[in-house]
């Protein structure tokens, strides 16, 4: 049976939101974070990590009772990358893939992350959601990648690994736009808390 791990990145500064934390304001009721990591539960991943910098404390409290395992990023200052290499460093032995969520991305139901799991066909595949042509997030990668996306630096996740193994990508059509719908400023942080989630 595949095993298919979730990661969910949620140590950024919210730079861009100032003084607040955008995974910690509610959203229907809950918190950014919580949410995303609820959804990640839903999918039948297991384990789920959440890796945490910025503000760790309320991001845990965020969390808590939650069946996940929390990982410490001392180094989130440095950028996307190190969250991505403090997650995939905590994942356990015999891991065959490893959805990564971007915890600013509460409109992603299970549902889409259910499909990237079944069109998942092993270690070397990625499988990446797309609406009317695009790609978005989140995406389940092969263990097969693991390697590459842990000598990444800076503030870049592994979207530039797509580009060196395009003929492994598998296109999991999803009829929903939310695979783009991220926050980063406090307009759509707005635009979200008027839309219908519940």
């Amino acid at each position: 049976m595949t095993k298919i791990a979730g990661i969910v990145l949620a140590a950024g500064r919210s730079l861009r939101m100032a003084p607040r934390n955008k995974l910690l304001e509610s959203i229907g009721g809950e918190p950014v974070v919580r949410r995303v990591a609820a959804t990640a539960l839903a999918s039948g991943a297991r384990p789920v990590l959440v890796v945490m910098g910025h503000e760790l404390a309320g991001v845990a409290a965020a969390l808590g009772g939650l069946e996940v395992t929390l990982v410490a990023n001392p180094a989130y200052a440095d950028g996307l990358s190190t969250s991505l290499r403090a997650g995939l460093g905590a994942l356990p032995a015999g891991i065959d893939g490893a959805l990564i969520c971007l915890g600013d991305m509460p409109q992603v139901d299970a549902s889409v992350l259910k499909a990237l799991i079944a069109g998942f066909t092993g270690p070397s595949a990625i499988a990446v959601p797309v609406h009317l042509g695009r790609i978005g997030n989140p995406v389940l990668w092969g263990s097969r990648y693991f390697a590459e996306m842990m000598s990444l630096t800076g503030d870049v996740g592994a979207k530039p690994l797509m580009a060196r193994h395009q003929e492994h990508l598998i296109e999991v059509d999803v009829a929903t736009g939310s695979i783009f719908a991220d926050i980063d400023v406090p307009a759509d942080l707005a635009r979200l808390k008027r839309s219908s989630l519940p």
